[in-house]
């Protein structure tokens, strides 16, 4: 089982929503871990029809114990929600995991913030893989521009970046009120397409 912690210690950067849509892109071979307080993640498995992904609610210091069992039931990934802010629980999250999938708009305020994630990685012995979400969707065949310097920004920081970056689109707000996720609701678009590539990345990293 690979075990996956998206985490980043601000919010508002679309922690929750890769959450939901990577799961059930990974389908019933996933199981979710809602580490959050506010439960953003279960409130939206409460309005999918059925019960795949698999979610539970836990803290995140009930990680340690709750991964073997979802190990010994067959999951082959198990996917962690984190709450912002909180370093201690973060931590935890992140000790647990694989791979540590750092999100980020790509605006100053958010990659000024992102730093302090990242080192937070390093700092318990993970290579974290930052991923540019929220981003202005591409026009042609470039990305746009401030895509490509917050990439560069994060590169010098050290930073491993996902060549996948996640655009705004209003797809991905539709599929996350009705319960589904952009795969689910609109299969063949463009955001659909994105978050395929991205998890198909992050297997490349996982099993390479």
């Amino acid at each position: 089982m690979h075990t996956i912690t998206i985490a980043a210690r601000k919010g508002g950067v679309g922690k929750t929503t890769l959450a939901a849509h990577l799961g059930v892109i990974a389908a019933g071979r996933a199981l979710l871990f809602d580490t959050d307080p506010q439960r953003s993640l279960k409130w939206w498995w409460d309005a999918r029809e059925g019960d795949a992904p698999a979610l539970i609610e836990c803290e995140a210091r009930e990680l340690a114990s709750l991964l073997p069992d979802a190990r010994a039931e067959g999951m082959s990934f198990a996917i962690i929600d984190t709450p912002p802010h909180a370093e201690t629980a973060i931590a935890e999250a992140m000790r647990a995991a694989d791979l540590v999938l750092v999100p980020t708009r790509p605006g100053p305020f958010d990659l000024a913030a992102v730093a302090t994630t990242l080192d937070l990685a390093r700092r318990i012995g993970k290579t974290p893989l930052a991923v540019l979400n929220h981003c202005p969707p591409r026009t042609g065949a470039s990305e746009p521009a401030i895509v490509a310097e917050a990439r560069e920004a994060l590169t010098g920081m050290g930073a491993t970046v996902a060549r996948s970056a996640i655009s705004q689109r209003v797809a991905l707000s539709h599929a996350v009120i009705g319960g589904q996720a952009v795969t689910e609701f609109e299969p063949d678009g463009r955001a659909a397409a994105e978050m395929l590539a991205l998890w198909a990345e992050i297997r490349q990293h996982l099993e390479g």
